[in-house]
């Protein structure tokens, strides 16, 4: 008995009421959908929503549809069609051969609209849209009737057949049910469910000129589908009403159940498609895969893997309160997918030369380095050493601060995987910034050796000048200011001039010789990267920092 408890208090409350319809046997199966409308790329919030439905299906031995909300032909395109696609099956959720088009169905969405006036259900209206929202009233006065609301069935349904048939222009009537001007609810004031549009569509052409409205179309999708719950976020709640009126109205058997959720809200970042349109349009990110984005493309271009995705709406969690997450959450995620998975390699990316002056002339050895420390399973490579690298600007100081254990005059650091040097001087140019540094090695002191000898503090990473390859980083910070807030008080976004930094002249170890777009690696210090699939070539590689090394997101937190 206290196992059972314990089972159904660790489900979320979605389950729980699937378990009681499954168990009332409302239903004997579980088919789940996730429903895009193609008028733009998906973000992360619809990531959430795709493994909800897809995780839901799976943990019944159900199915799961994707499917395209593609009623309104003045915003949608092919090229969000295929980026959906692309974007699900990425994420790993299967539909197999259930790809389907809202579009397909608009013949079945006819024939229930026709139905509906039959049964006096559903009226032509003349009324314009502004009339349209007077009449229906506000949350403290109920609406008024439409003077064409009582038309009789003949001439409904002789005016639907027309507005089908091209008669009569864009916006001059509308088909409207026939439900209750004086519901509090006022989605169920006589909505308006199909209106005359001129417009070409992606998937029919020009076949129709009269389309459904979404409340209208989407419950008799689900229901053609044999979907058993619609799963849904909030905004939809009231709504509800006018979906379960639909589904009976047009006499479906066994009709879908909606189930509503709370959203997926990220703290500062743009996820509206009227923002990142204008962003596309005025060039200042890089399409909607920029990887400033949050737009699935976007966190994939970045390096972003479906593994770290799920992990992160496992943490977020499915509730019916709206709230928050920090991005740092998911940057949590990436890091955590990647730290063993992933070797660490030695790349600079703001590089300033170090000559060992005693090592000998035109030498080159290569040392054992373990591809992950955490891991060593991944096995070890072979890095050239030499005796001209290049190592980060930071990590030397001719005047070293307080508590600065690397390269200044005189100190003694380690090289990563090599050897002791000391640092004896530098080189200047003539406006006085560093351009070398000289130091002396210790051979005794080589890594794997067993030396045992005096300690060093300091530990830096390098690369040898003679073998490296030359390669550009790409450093990401938030396209929106977040000390000053997502908005200006004119509405426009608050955009951060410091979004984007390109480093065109960083050299990485020969390893990455091969790499391939997507390939992340670890950047010893630096932080976890990715090839970029855009502009990376195997003569030029692009690297983009997916995440820096360090989390301020603590579990729990």
């Amino acid at each position: 008995m206290e196992d059972n408890k314990e089972e159904i208090i660790s489900k979320n409350f979605i389950e729980q009421e699937i378990d009681k319809d499954l168990s009332e046997g409302v239903y004997n199966h579980v088919q789940t959908r996730f429903p895009p409308e193609p008028n733009g790329y998906l973000h992360i919030g619809h990531a959430k929503s795709i493994l909800l439905n897809y995780g839901l299906a799976k943990k019944y031995g159900g199915k799961f549809n994707l499917r395209f909300d593609d009623t309104n032909p003045t915003k949608e395109k092919t090229e969000f069609v295929e980026s959906i696609i692309e974007d699900v099956k990425w994420l790993g959720a299967e539909f197999d051969d259930r790809l389907y088009f809202a579009s397909n169905y608009f013949q079945e969405m006819y024939d229930c609209a026709v139905l509906l006036i039959k049964k006096g259900k559903a009226f032509v209206c003349d009324l314009t849209a502004d009339e349209i929202r007077e009449y229906r009233g506000d949350f403290k006065t109920p609406g008024k009737e439409s003077p064409y609301r009582n038309r009789s069935v003949e001439e409904n349904l002789k005016m639907f057949e027309e507005m089908k048939d091209g008669k009569y222009k864009d916006g001059e009537k509308v088909l409207r049910a026939r439900i209750d001007m004086s519901s509090p609810n006022i989605n169920m004031r006589d909505p308006v469910i199909y209106r005359v549009a001129r417009m070409t569509h992606h998937n029919t052409g020009d076949t129709w000129c009269i389309y459904p409205m979404y409340d209208f179309a989407h419950p008799i999708e689900d229901a053609i589908e044999h979907i058993t719950h619609s799963i849904c976020t909030l905004e939809f709640e009231d709504h509800r009403p006018l979906y379960d009126w639909v589904v009976k109205e047009c006499e479906f058997e066994n009709p879908p159940r909606q189930i509503e959720f709370a959203k997926l809200y990220l703290t500062n970042v743009v996820t509206g498609k009227r923002y990142i349109k204008k962003l596309v349009e005025d060039n200042i990110v890089d399409g909607w895969e920029d990887p400033r984005l949050v737009s699935i493309a976007a966190l994939r271009r970045r390096g972003y893997t479906p593994e770290s995705l799920r992990m992160f709406v496992d943490l977020v969690g499915v509730s019916k309160a709206n709230s928050s997450v920090d991005y740092a959450m998911l940057e949590y995620c990436i890091r955590e997918d990647l730290k063993l998975k992933r070797p660490r390699m030695m790349a600079i990316l703001d590089p300033i030369k170090l000559v060992i002056d005693n090592y000998p002339e035109d030498t080159t050895e290569y040392l054992d380095v373990a591809n992950n420390l955490e891991n060593p399973e991944l096995g070890e490579r072979k890095v050239p050493f030499g005796k001209e690298l290049y190592i980060e600007r930071e990590d030397f100081m001719e005047e070293p601060i307080k508590k600065y254990f690397r390269l200044f005059p005189g100190n003694e650091v380690r090289l990563m995987n090599a050897y002791f040097v000391t640092c004896t001087g530098c080189e200047k140019d003539e406006s006085g910034n560093v351009t070398v540094v000289h130091c002396t090695y210790d051979p005794e002191t080589k890594s794997g050796s067993g030396f045992e000898g005096r300690k060093v503090k300091g530990t830096i990473h390098w690369v040898a000048a003679s073998t490296a390859q030359k390669v550009e980083c790409r450093l990401y910070e938030n396209i929106v200011d977040e000390e000053k807030g997502k908005l200006n008080e004119d509405g426009s976004l608050n955009l951060n001039p410091n979004s984007l930094t390109v480093l065109k002249n960083c050299y990485v170890e020969p390893s990455f010789e091969g790499a391939r777009a997507y390939d992340s690696y670890q950047f010893v210090r630096n932080g976890f990267f990715c090839v970029d699939c855009k502009d990376s070539t195997p003569e030029h590689l692009v690297f983009n920092r997916i995440v820096s090394l360090k989390s301020s997101f603590k579990i729990g937190k």
